[in-house]
């Protein structure tokens, strides 16, 4: 996510004469990328990209610390400065003000503080001006208080009317399945269980934690008594109820990427400072802090030949220790053995030797490592790769007007497969609708129904090459490439010729043998093979009478050849003439093409040219590689032909 930074700001919390044009420079080479600079009036402010793992340098003070460590790099002056608090009321573990039930598997530090007669009106100018630079707009000095907490430090808080909780009791809570709570912008949520809620002495829902408070306990112009509070809550449970409710907030973009509770006490404290100074409040004498289990750094062990190794550079140990502990983290070396401790605010991303290399190398400057072109020769692409073979397949199809689709692999019960509904089939656990309940079986249906979605377009015809998951017991799915294609507006010799063009391009000398199966018409599929291997399968759906054709990618790479051998031209022409034969009704074609071609070794090329009701004319090249064959040899394979032709298939001749 972007956030924006104003320079002014930034230098609350950095000390450093460095101009922002230099600034952005080395924070782009060491640390979070800046987008852009931009002026406003006498002000600088920094677009700043801040990664998802990287929640630390979501706010100014985080950044700030980020440039401390970053700027004495390019030799640049520069020092953090503390949050500087004021408030000092102790923590405890209860307060007379309000009665708590807290699950800290949901919120790990539960922290909040009462705030008396407060005052409500405008936030003074300086305030609302940074909050309209960072794209906040100012409201009232209680609810910009809570907003610039939250860029200030990056610590989510919320501000509750306490004399609007009903008991003065919270109860945090998962919520039950059906729970309505309306969230402050008045949106109403059924809440699907799960969720971290607050519910005060009545039972009422007043706070969708994490995300947005509750209409019902938000503060208004009559609040007199406020409830500053400050938590951090299980990350994944924020995630998934803000995406299940489609309810995104600058908090919740926060917390679920892991805050650090060591943080809260901070932002508590800065949050009573701020109260008291723009509302003229009265804080209590005591913050209630429920923190059962605090922060207990982690160490990390690795060593300096680790780092050198993997660097290419001869980095010495003062340096390695010195940009450590510039990051917050702590060092102890035992002869070239280190032992580093990780601070609180990057607890949740470091945890291996390897990400303790990453801090050191962007720090030292990827740049200022050496660039090596790689020795030796360069290799040969492979051969065989699946990736060429299904590119050059798509290529042909585009090439022959086809039009690639893709469609989603979870479909619904009636679409997994040809046949309709299977009696094995692998369904999802927790799907998230009807339409993306199973895996499919097959293409088919999913292009089908992509071919009626385009009707009133032909003619076309559609493909799509994805995976189909075949059910294994026991294990997970066996992934198979299959290509599949729907024509539209295309006669059945048509569409049969497109898919021979295929095989042929592919050099595959394929077999098409009628054979029914569910979910074609009877007497109206084609399986398609090469040497008893199955390749797939041709003909007109039962389901709308769609002309479809499927493939194995696998078995099509296994039998086609990308690169043809060299075939020399023949020396001698060759005869050409054109037979007609009438044939009863429903004789396949294709038996007759592949007996005329094998009826002699001299004839080089069968193909039919012409059809009227059952009377077909095919044009039959004869060719010998030695010589020119005479009309005398050429009436000899004729009648050869003529004889095998009208036995096998009881046809006569014109």
């Amino acid at each position: 996510m972007d956030i924006i930074v104003p320079h002014s700001w930034l230098k609350d919390y950095l000390k450093t004469t460095a101009k922002p044009e230099r600034i952005a420079e080395c924070f782009s080479l060491c640390g979070p990328s800046v987008e852009r600079i931009q002026k406003s009036g006498d002000d600088t402010l920094y677009t700043i990209e801040v990664t998802t793992n990287r929640v630390d340098t979501s706010s100014v003070y985080g950044l700030a610390r980020e440039a401390a460590a970053i700027l004495p790099r390019f030799e640049i002056k520069a020092s953090l400065q503390p949050v500087k608090v004021q408030a000092n009321q102790p923590l405890t573990k209860s307060v007379d003000y309000l009665n708590v039930v807290v699950d800290h598997e949901l919120c790990s530090r539960f922290t909040t503080v009462l705030i008396k007669d407060v005052k409500i009106g405008k936030s003074p100018d300086w305030m609302q001006d940074r909050l309209k630079k960072v794209g906040s707009r100012p409201i009232n000095n209680i609810v910009d208080v809570s907003n610039y907490l939250m860029f200030e430090v990056g610590q989510p808080v919320h501000m509750f009317d306490y004399d609007k909780i009903k008991d003065h009791k919270m109860i945090l809570r998962e919520s039950k399945k059906g729970e309505g709570i309306t969230t402050l912008d008045g949106k109403s949520h059924e809440l699907p269980g799960g969720d971290i809620v607050i519910e005060d002495g009545s039972g009422n829902l007043i706070d969708l934690a994490g995300i947005m408070g509750g209409k019902n306990s938000a503060v208004d112009e009559n609040t007199k008594n406020v409830l500053l509070f400050v938590q951090t809550y299980n990350s994944a449970r924020i995630r998934k109820t803000s995406m299940t409710l489609a309810q995104r907030s600058d908090a919740a973009s926060l917390f679920e990427k892991g805050l650090d509770p060591e943080l809260v006490e901070t932002t508590i404290r800065r949050g009573i400072d701020l109260l008291t100074e723009l509302c003229l409040a009265k804080p209590e004498n005591q913050i209630l802090d429920l923190y059962p289990t605090p922060y207990k750094e982690k160490e990390i062990t690795t060593t300096l030949s680790f780092i050198q190794s993997r660097l290419g550079v001869p980095i010495n140990k003062p340096m390695v220790q010195d940009i450590l502990i510039s990051l917050g983290f702590k060092v102890r070396w035992h002869a070239n053995n280190m032992s580093v401790s990780v601070p609180s605010w990057r607890a949740n991303e470091v945890n291996l030797q390897e990400d303790i290399l990453e801090e050191v190398a962007r720090l030292y400057g990827y740049f200022n490592l050496p660039s090596k072109i790689m020795s030796g020769e360069i290799p040969e692409k492979p051969q065989g790769q699946p990736f060429d073979f299904e590119m050059k397949i798509k290529q042909l199809l585009k090439g022959w007007g086809g039009v690639e689709v893709y469609t989603c692999s979870l479909v619904s019960e009636n679409k997994v497969d040809i046949s309709g509904k299977p009696s094995w089939v692998l369904k999802l656990r927790n799907p998230l609708g009807a339409d993306t309940e199973y895996l499919r079986l097959s293409l088919s249906p999913s292009l089908v129904a992509a071919k009626r979605q385009n009707l009133g377009q032909e003619p076309f015809f559609l493909f799509e090459m994805s995976n189909v998951y075949l059910p294994t017991r026991g294990q997970l799915p066996e992934e198979k490439m299959m290509l599949g294609g729907v024509f539209a507006g295309f006669t059945y010799q048509q569409a049969k010729g497109i898919v021979e063009a295929v095989l042929q391009e592919l050099r595959i000398s394929a077999k098409f043998t009628p054979s029914d199966t569910k979910g074609f018409n009877p007497n109206q599929r084609l399986e398609i093979s090469c040497k008893n291997l199955n390749l797939g399968q041709f003909g007109i759906l039962e389901q709308d009478r769609s002309i479809y054709f499927e493939f194995d990618v696998e078995a099509l790479q296994k039998s086609g050849f990308l690169n043809p051998t060299y075939k020399p031209i023949p020396k001698y022409p060759g005869q050409i003439e054109d037979i007609t034969f009438s044939f009863p009704t429903n004789t396949r074609l294709g038996e007759v093409i592949h007996s005329i071609k094998n009826s002699d070794n001299q004839i080089a090329n069968v193909e039919l040219v012409d059809s009227f009701e059952n009377s077909h004319t095919f044009r039959v090249t004869y060719q010998d590689p030695e010589k020119t064959l005479t009309n005398k040899e050429v009436k000899k394979i004729r009648e050869k032909i003529i004889m095998k032709i009208e036995k096998k298939f009881t046809a006569h001749v014109k």
